[in-house]
């Protein structure tokens, strides 16, 4: 009996086993071992070892990847705040069973299914200086030099909220799930003690959606420090303006592949961001999935 079972786990196994394998750990160890070698375009050549480390964290890297890591850093703290605070409020008012509940479950969901690079294309329609609605009707109200995107006051923080908009249905769903698998008797002990609506959202609620809390957070993680399609759409390899929208995985994509203002590229630098990258993501996940879950709340 533990034979077979055995070798059903291991049927079952081996597919998902063999694509992560293939998928993420040849990758990393393939970028580790390109990041130890010194490279002439795409040609491999001596061994180096950690030079290619020693050079990012110099002139004249250094300060473009202090940048693009703050920048990561920024969005996955705008995305928190926005994103899934917005994410937040709407599973509330779902949860809360509205007219139309189930038209607008899927109406918060929609732009989750829709390509990034459509949106991206998309939101660049709408932004456009010259042509967009948006812009227009900024024009209209009085704002005459609307241009977010030109602006490296603003392009990021536009980015965000486009990135925000796209993804707060993913949000929202999980948090309605988490508010769904709460006993209601939680919440009718709280009312007969008195308590308030707002008072049973803060210390009822808020509480058990701590699973939920720790997807979110993770994933949200991940995800802004890999933030890669939405600034190469529309704002370019070179994160215009000025760098104002330079992320890690943009300064990577140019030194591995070269950008329109750089001819040549630097596969030995790009793979140690990408070592880098990985260290980050896997060192960040894993101590937050960790602080995460000691607060959790068993139901």
């Amino acid at each position: 009996m533990r034979l077979e079972r055995t070798l059903w786990l291991v049927i079952f196994l081996t597919p998902a086993l063999g694509l992560m394998v293939v998928f993420t750990v040849l990758p990393a160890v393939t970028a580790l071992g390109y990041s130890l070698y010194s490279w002439t375009s795409f040609n491999r050549e001596a061994f180096v070892g950690l030079e290619n480390f020693r050079k990012l964290f110099s002139f004249p890297f250094q300060s473009d990847f202090l940048r693009a890591l703050g920048h990561n850093l920024l969005a996955f703290v705008g995305l928190m705040v926005v994103q899934n605070g917005v994410g937040l409020l709407l599973a509330y008012a779902l949860w809360r069973q509205p007219p139309f509940f189930k038209f607008f479950r899927a109406t918060v969901f929609l732009p989750v299914i829709l390509s990034l690079v459509v949106v991206g294309f998309l939101w660049l329609l709408f932004l456009d200086p010259l042509i967009g609605p948006l812009t227009k009707a900024a024009n209209a109200l009085g704002i005459a030099s609307f241009a977010p995107l030109g602006d490296p006051r603003y392009a990021l923080l536009t980015l965000m909220l486009v990135n925000a908009w796209r993804w707060v249905g993913f949000p929202a769903l999980v948090f309605l799930a988490g508010m769904n698998n709460i006993s209601e008797e939680y919440f009718e002990a709280a009312r007969l003690d008195g308590a308030t609506e707002g008072q049973v959202f803060r210390r009822i609620m808020l509480p058990l959606l701590a699973p939920a809390f720790t997807i979110i957070v993770l994933l949200t993680f991940i995800g802004a420090m890999e933030w890669f399609e939405l600034p190469y759409v529309m704002a370019g390899v070179s994160g215009n303006p000025d760098k104002a929208t330079d992320t890690l995985g943009l300064m990577f994509y140019r030194m591995a592949f070269g950008a329109a203002s750089e001819a040549t590229s630097n596969v030995g630098v790009a793979a140690a961001i990408s070592v880098i990258l990985f260290v980050i993501v896997g060192v960040g996940s894993a101590l937050g999935s960790r602080v995460l879950r000691s607060r959790e709340v068993e139901l």
